[in-house]
């Protein structure tokens, strides 16, 4: 990484390891379960769908495990900010600029709301293909992979 870059750091727990790979569940923050309505919050449920436990099983990845760490150590993993940048603008921007294009031109062509809904999903739909082809591309080349930096020191967290 550049030095001017920046890296997000989170905390994440080793849940296993196979061969030189080791998979890591992200800690969760200290923020859920402690606000004003935890206890209506379907979070408050130990499985099924929804729960914690399913959502942050989702949210497991995997690593090279070059450091031979076990299950249950906790480690600090960074993913550079213009990765993130890159992410968000694929994800999110990619879309609603196609989508929004095909609406404008159309609006501008046809005239008729229906014709400009039309193109609108249509562009939204080119747009989701787009960039789910440029997120796999990004993925390939390893941008958007968290990378292992240390191991976490006892009672770590993440600010």
């Amino acid at each position: 990484m550049s030095p001017d870059s920046h890296t997000i750091e989170g905390i994440a727990r080793v849940v296993r390891v196979e061969g030189d790979l080791a998979w890591f569940e992200p800690e969760q923050t200290t923020s859920c379960g402690h606000c004003a309505s935890s206890g209506s919050c379907v979070g408050g449920a130990s499985n099924g769908i929804g729960s914690i436990a399913s959502r942050i099983e989702l949210r497991r990845f995997s690593l090279a495990n070059p450091a031979h760490l076990r299950v249950g150590e906790r480690v600090v993993v960074g993913v550079d900010d213009r990765a993130l940048i890159k992410g968000a603008l694929t994800a999110y921007a990619l879309p609603l600029l196609t989508a929004l294009t095909a609406g404008g031109l159309a609006q501008e062509a046809a005239g008729n709301d229906l014709v400009t809904m039309a193109a609108m999903v249509s562009g939204l739909f080119f747009g989701l293909v787009v960039a789910r082809i440029v997120a796999r591309h990004l993925s390939a080349r390893g941008e958007l992979a968290p990378r292992f930096l240390r191991r976490a020191s006892p009672g770590e967290t993440c600010s």
